[in-house]
């Protein structure tokens, strides 16, 4: 069984109201570290989309909603957060407690260290210098709930002896562990998320004013991990979260963000009305 990620949880978790992506396991957010705002998502043909800073270093934070552990295989521009490898569902990532919040600030180097995410212009992404273009600017999250134990006895079923039930329920659960075992994970990037949204879907990049954003290799990091077991309750995830993400000016220019209208020169919007007056002096 692949060693999977125990988070040690530290200083520096941030409040998120609605600037972040419900699901029904947890929530995804993508904060700014460098000014420490949460970067609201804007919902855009079928998919969210965020705006990034460049040169700005950024962390994926994701709190578990459920009552029990969690394991969330993260992605970064189609590449594994934590091995490095393309990304799959079936790969290693961070088990998040009961409630747990947690942020993911760069690709890990050992249990000690990550190397800062940056929003970077494309060619300066590590997909990119890799030789793996075809999915930057998309940040995946594939979630995993745990499978829990079973009961080892149980009252015989009705018409069946003791000895009887016991074995077909032992087989039973010998069938559905070997099916599990054996099904293959689908990758995730770039499979198609919980919304149903393509990867591959249509975007005016002819009309980006700007190259497009991706992840750098940032400098080296503390963060620490130790290790622990986690057997997931299927193959599949229960429930996959996809956040893409470029320049504001790019946003801009793709009509997935508005760019508000400038107010006409000199206009006054109480044109009626004196100018603010101060408490003069006295007289003498």
């Amino acid at each position: 069984m692949k060693r999977l990620f125990l988070f040690a949880m530290t200083a520096g978790l941030t409040t998120i109201c609605e600037a972040q992506v419900q699901g029904s396991i947890a929530d995804v957010a993508i904060i700014d570290r460098d000014s420490g705002a949460v970067l609201s998502p804007h919902f855009f043909h079928g998919e969210y989309w965020v705006a990034g800073r460049p040169g700005a270093r950024y962390a994926i934070e994701i709190r578990n909603r459920l009552g029990e552990r969690m394991l969330a295989v993260t992605s970064v521009d189609g590449v594994n957060v934590v091995s490095g490898a393309t990304a799959a569902w079936d790969q290693t990532g961070y088990v998040f407690g009961s409630g747990e919040r947690y942020q993911i600030t760069g690709w890990r180097k050992t249990d000690a260290e990550v190397a800062a995410f940056t929003f970077t212009d494309s060619p300066n992404s590590y997909a990119e210098r890799t030789g793996r273009p075809a999915n930057v600017g998309v940040i995946g999250v594939a979630l995993f709930r745990e499978r829990q134990p079973q009961l080892m006895y149980a009252p015989p079923a009705i018409g069946q002896s003791s000895g009887r039930a016991l074995a077909a329920r032992a087989a039973e659960s010998d069938s559905n562990s070997a099916a599990s075992a054996d099904a293959k994970a689908s990758p995730m990037m770039p499979a198609p998320s919980a919304m149903q949204a393509p990867l591959t879907s249509s975007v005016p990049r002819a009309t980006a004013a700007a190259p497009k954003l991706g992840t750098g290799h940032g400098e080296r990091e503390y963060s620490y991990v130790n290790h622990t077991e986690f057997q997931r309750m299927q193959s599949q995830p229960n429930e996959v979260i996809r956040i893409r993400y470029d320049s504001l000016d790019n946003l801009f220019a793709m009509g997935i963000i508005k760019r508000p209208r400038p107010a006409a020169p000199g206009a006054n919007p109480f044109p009626a009305s004196p100018e603010q007056q101060y408490v003069p002096d006295p007289q003498g």
